[in-house]
């Protein structure tokens, strides 16, 4: 095992997971709310593209820490999830920057007008259920796993390994599924957008 990184402070801790994580889920909440009518000069989806990446790599990190661990190479773990971690603070901006620059994208939405005819929705067919059903477990499980996250991350660099395994066993597999998601997601909705 790795020898702690920082000085346990559960409850300076806590305080700091928890106001972060309520400021992030606020934040996006409010701004997805938002569309700025701006044009910044180049395609604003070139974000969500950024995303689709992003998520990809958190994915294949998330995998080989998983490999890493289960070989006991402890510094190669902490190192692929403490990348995973700074991927995913770049995705966050670059997700709060697609919704602000582009708005709203509906699954279907041919004409680009925000509204499904009956037309538009025959000619998604199945697959807009099958989109839908991902969307509707992947946004709930983004917004609850950053606090989960931070936790994880802080029981390890405090040398709480114990603790730190049972966490993980928690957020590695809804982490895992969020990035995957993810990456799924943008390639079904990036054909409708404007």
């Amino acid at each position: 095992m790795l020898a702690p990184a920082w000085k346990k402070n559960d409850r300076k801790a806590s305080m700091l997971i928890i106001i972060f994580s309520v400021i992030i889920f606020s934040a996006i909440i409010l701004l997805s709310r938002l569309k700025l009518e701006l044009n910044p000069g180049f395609d604003v989806h070139l974000f969500a593209l950024a995303n689709a990446i992003i998520n990809s790599c958190v994915t294949v990190l998330l995998l080989a820490a998983l490999l890493a661990v289960k070989k006991k190479n402890y510094e190669t773990h902490k190192k692929l999830m403490l990348t995973a971690m700074v991927l995913s603070i770049l995705f966050l901006i670059s997700y709060i920057c697609h919704h602000l620059f582009a708005g709203e994208t509906r699954f279907g939405d041919l004409n680009h007008d925000g509204i499904l005819s009956d037309a538009e929705k025959a000619g998604a067919g199945s697959v807009r259920i099958l989109y839908y059903i991902l969307l509707g477990t992947h946004i709930p499980l983004a917004g609850i796993i950053l606090p989960f996250i931070l936790f994880t991350a802080y029981r390890a660099l405090t040398g709480e390994y114990p603790r730190h395994k049972k966490l993980a066993h928690i957020t590695w597999p809804i982490w895992f599924y969020v990035a995957v998601t993810g990456v799924i997601i943008y390639w079904m909705i990036q054909p409708y957008y404007s």
